[in-house]
Formats: structure tokens, C-alpha cells, sequence
């Protein structure tokens, strides 16, 4: 089994100029897909469950599909909780198999995120896994707005906590279908000088790939989370396959067809960010 930790992936990458991609899961055919298309690129990667498909599928269930997933390759898999909202959530990630944890608190005063990370992260310790945490908020496309996180924050959220990697809100936003005007470097930078823990950008595909490349070899983001660009591959490839042939009906036969392409998409995430060769 190549099952490993958030921190097992992360600090390499944080050593080596490279990223890797926390891609969202919502079932069964992305999620193989995406450990394929890792296996295919030599690299390590991170699925993720995030609240809608924890929705949809039982947490238990995803977890074992995970690790089942990481028994079928030879290079390192992340079994990770995204956003989750509770100590009890956390803790039913970890029971199940989950080998990392992300509390979102960024909506809580800070001392209460605080606090509360903390106690996860401890959790997560106490059982071999890794934390991430949230400071500031990354707002949605069409939704919430952006809180941009404050360094001096960053710098006393990092240390009280324990945290393996920090999510931080520095101009991205969640659900962005295209590319936007890129992330602020300047207080990028800004974070950079006042922690070392690995730094995670939720709404990576708002990201222009460019930067992402740059960003990924020059600074200390680890970890960019992916999750839209990859839905709308397979959205994409599921409407071509019902398109092609009217009569079909068989779903088994029409998610086959969106193999492929959601395939492909991951593997060029994987070269975007640097990943590629270095499981």
C-alpha cells in the first residue's frame, strides 16, 4: 500500500520547488482517474472529499474506496478530508481510514479557529495522520466574498496549532470555471516570511497555469487544490458520450467514456505543478 500522509508529500515538495494537487473526488470514476493519471505521471496526489461527496457517498465508503485505490498503484496517495466543519467530522475521517485532515475554521474568530484546529491536528497526530488548517477565508465563485489572510495571523495560527500545512486566502476563490486575475504574490510572499509550514490554495483552478507553474517552483504553496477544471472534463466527456449515441443507456458503458479525458486533464495538472516524476 503507498497510503501516506499530507505531511509525507507536502515537505518534500516544500524542499524540492514543486506542488501537489489535492484533486476533489466526487466518485469513483474521477478518483481513478486520477490515481491512473498519477501512477502515469510517477508523482503523488492527494484525493480529496469534500463536503459534496460526502453528501452523496458515506464517508466510510470513500475512505475505503481510497485506500483500495492506493493499494493499486506504487506511488504515494493522500487520503484527505476537505472542509471539514467538526471535531466529530474530523474524527469520523480518521476512523475511516483518512490519513489527513482539514479543519476549516475560517469563518471563526481567530482565537476559536485556533483552538479548534489545535484540537484537530492533536487528533490527527495521535493517530499518524496530518492536519490542514484555514486562515482567512477563500470565498466563492458567485457566493461569499474573500477575506485575505493577514500575515501576523498566519504567523500565530501556524505555531499555536500544529499544523502540517496551512490554507491561506491570497486573491483565490472557489468554483472558478475560468481563469482570473491571478493570486497576490506580495502577500504571498508576505506569509512566507513570517512561517515554514506548507502553504495550500483552495480554488486552484482559478489559478492562470502559468502561475501555478511559477508558484509552485518558487514559493512555499505545496499544494494546490483542484477540483472544477476536472468536473468540467467530465461533465464534458459525459455529455459527448450521451450525445454520440441517444439509444445508449447503460451507465457502466456511459462513464467509461469519461475515462479518458478526465485522465488526460489530471496528467496535465500533474506537469503544471511540477509533480511529474517525483514519486
Amino acid at each position: 500500500m503507498t497510503l501516506v500522509t499530507l505531511a509525507h508529500v507536502l515537505q518534500p515538495a516544500l524542499q524540492g520547488g514543486y506542488a501537489v494537487p489535492g484533486l476533489v473526488c466526487l466518485g469513483w470514476e474521477d478518483m481513478r482517474a486520477f490515481v491512473m493519471a498519477a501512477e502515469a505521471e510517477r508523482a503523488p496526489v492527494i484525493l480529496q472529499a469534500g463536503p459534496g461527496a460526502r453528501a452523496h457517498t458515506p464517508l466510510p465508503v470513500l475512505g475505503a474506496m481510497f485506500r483500495h485505490l492506493a493499494c493499486s498503484v506504487d506511488v504515494p496517495v493522500v487520503a484527505h478530508l476537505d472542509h471539514g466543519h467538526t471535531l466529530d467530522e474530523c474524527r469520523a475521517a480518521l476512523d475511516a481510514g483518512f490519513t489527513s485532515v482539514m479543519f476549516d475554521g475560517s469563518t471563526l474568530p481567530l482565537s476559536q479557529n485556533i483552538a479548534l484546529t489545535a484540537e484537530v491536528a492533536a487528533l490527527a497526530h495521535a493517530t499518524g495522520a496530518s492536519c490542514e488548517g484555514e486562515i482567512g477565508f477563500v470565498g466563492y465563485a458567485g457566493g461569499a466574498a474573500s477575506a485575505g489572510t493577514d500575515p501576523a495571523e498566519a504567523a500565530t495560527f501556524a505555531r499555536e496549532t500544529g499544523i502540517d500545512a496551512m490554507a491561506i486566502s491570497v486573491g483565490n476563490v472557489h468554483l472558478q470555471q475560468v481563469a482570473g486575475g491571478g493570486l497576490d504574490v506580495v502577500r504571498i510572499r508576505d506569509i512566507e516570511s513570517v512561517t515554514q509550514v506548507p502553504l495550500v490554495i483552495h480554488g486552484g483552478s482559478g489559478v492562470p497555469l502559468a502561475q501555478r507553474s511559477e508558484l509552485a517552483a518558487g514559493s512555499h504553496i505545496c499544494k494546490f487544490n483542484i477540483g472544477t477544471e476536472l468536473r468540467m472534463a467530465f461533465g464534458a466527456a459525459l455529455r459527448s458520450a450521451v450525445a454520440r449515441d441517444p439509444e445508449r443507456f447503460d451507465r457502466l458503458a456511459l462513464l467509461q467514456d469519461t475515462h479518458e479525458p478526465v485522465f488526460n486533464a489530471a496528467r496535465a495538472v500533474f506537469r503544471t505543478l511540477g509533480a511529474t516524476g517525483r514519486a
